[in-house]
């Protein structure tokens, strides 16, 4: 009986921590990943429509994102892509995107609708914490489409969907 609560002891003795030093506290830490959805800007086309879109900036040093460091701009409908790429290909449960805002697109309204500054703003707000939620998901991490979203100037909505393989 002696022997049992010997191991006993020994399994639940405190492990000998190293004390974290200041080096330590304030290294880089070992794998980051940090998106930033910033600078809305409304475009008006040729045809009088206008749109917004945002600067996604990433900044990482996991192995799975060839590129550390980029910047992108997408619309609303790019997250919309993303969020349906991922929910047909993955077997992550993604997160909801801020709503569509309907209602703030009808006609004669007294504020500028989907274009109003505080409307931008949280919307901008929403699609931060969704695109972080998904690429802090480390199945996420592996998928081409969110790379693509992330990474790439233009989204090939052609492209294959499938796995990141790291060579």
């Amino acid at each position: 009986m002696m022997a049992e609560s010997d191991n006993t002891a020994d399994a639940t003795r405190r492990l000998n921590v190293k004390k974290q030093t200041l080096d330590d506290a304030y290294a880089i830490p070992a794998n980051f990943l940090e998106i930033d959805v910033v600078n809305p800007m409304t475009t008006i086309t040729a045809g009088k429509k206008r749109y917004t879109d945002y600067e996604v900036r990433m900044r990482t040093n996991l192995p799975v994102f060839k590129v550390k460091e980029s910047s992108v701009r997408r619309r609303y409908s790019d997250f919309e892509w993303l969020r349906n790429e991922l929910e047909r290909d993955s077997k992550i449960v993604v997160p909801p995107l801020p709503g569509k805002a309907w209602k703030r697109q009808m006609p004669f309204r007294g504020d500028d609708g989907i274009f109003d500054e505080n409307f931008i703003e949280e919307r901008r707000k929403g699609l931060e914490l969704f695109v972080n939620k998904i690429a802090g998901h480390p199945l996420a991490q592996n998928e081409k489409c969110l790379h693509m979203f992330l990474q790439e100037m233009t989204i090939d909505k052609n492209y294959v969907p499938g796995k990141i393989r790291n060579t």
